[in-house]
């Protein structure tokens, strides 16, 4: 099976569409405090972390999220999705913006079969979302690359005088599920990074007045788990990882 990770850092970097704000956090005022997750592309015991010395990046492996298609192959195997939750610690007074990613795998689709992945940014007790979808059309075979890259007018920001629970969902699934013969999509690895320039924008803003929530798509993100907690905590325990 295939082997997935992810790098995510919160070391804040001036943002293409705005200026950086006089007194921005430096990456020590910023860091990654834990990470949850759940889906049926992440179960239980199928994600590992390794956590930087300064905690403001963390590394995940994934081993299950693949999706497949063909005989004898069970519809539940066609579709899959992980979300992710960040707990970010950041100084009161600022918010950020959801920043991009990129997502890297494999697809190998016969004539006439559709493979999607679709990622979805937004935080916890927030309405605002953006959702970024792609699509590959068969016939397929080889490595892909998907990038997210946020458009300024679709910023969607963190509360303010709150710590934010940051989501990222991802899904993928192959469609038709008639396919006849045996079609296969991965996600091998998922690398969101704050620190890569646009990937992240800050503003300043009064913890009085609870900030602004900005754009996104509108309407109310999609269900989850538990926007809480989902109850999956990703061990951190093993050796620092080097930013």
């Amino acid at each position: 099976m295939r082997y997935a990770a992810a790098i995510i850092s919160t070391l804040p970097l001036l943002s293409f569409s705005s200026p950086l704000p006089q007194g921005a956090p430096s990456g020590h005022e910023v860091e990654i405090t834990g990470i949850t997750y759940g889906g049926t592309g992440c179960p239980d015991k199928t994600v590992q972390g390794l956590l930087s010395d300064d905690r403001t990046t963390i590394a995940l492996s994934f081993d299950a999220y693949t999706v497949q298609s063909g005989p004898s192959i069970p519809a539940t195997e066609r579709r899959k999705f992980c979300q992710l939750q960040l707990k970010i610690k950041k100084p009161s007074g600022f918010q950020y913006s959801i920043f991009g990613a990129d997502y890297r795998g494999y697809a190998s689709l016969e004539k006439g079969v559709t493979g999607t992945t679709q990622s979805t940014y937004y935080f916890s007790g927030e309405q605002n979302q953006t959702v970024i979808p792609t699509s590959f059309t068969g016939p397929m075979e080889g490595n892909y690359l998907k990038h997210d890259e946020i458009d300024a007018g679709s910023t969607v920001w963190s509360p303010c005088g709150e710590p934010g629970i940051l989501n990222i969902k991802s899904e993928v699934r192959i469609v038709p599920m008639a396919a006849t013969g045996l079609n296969l999509l991965t996600v091998d690895t998922v690398d969101a990074k704050f620190t890569q320039k646009y990937f992240v924008q800050w503003q300043k803003c009064d913890p009085k007045k609870g900030g602004n929530g900005g754009g996104g798509s509108g309407g109310l993100r999609p269900p989850t788990f538990d926007d809480g907690n989902l109850g999956r905590e990703v061990d951190l325990s093993g050796r620092p990882i080097q930013n």
